[in-house]
């Protein structure tokens, strides 16, 4: 993957953040890919990640 180094990213890989329609469950990021923030659960590690753009995540 070839990253623009022009970009400058809202969250870096292991920041906690939070989406705006559900602040109440917070998210670890782990991995940016094409504009993407994919983003694990803290409290439940095995469940699914999200995929979220910048505008619908807050961080903390």
């Amino acid at each position: 993957m070839k990253l623009n180094k022009n970009i400058v990213l809202k969250f870096e890989v292991g920041d906690t953040v939070f989406t705006k329609i559900n602040p109440n469950i917070s998210l670890i990021v782990k991995r940016y890919i094409d504009g993407i923030y994919y983003c694990g659960f803290q409290n439940d590690p095995d469940r699914w990640e999200l995929g979220l753009s910048a505008r619908a995540l807050v961080g903390s």
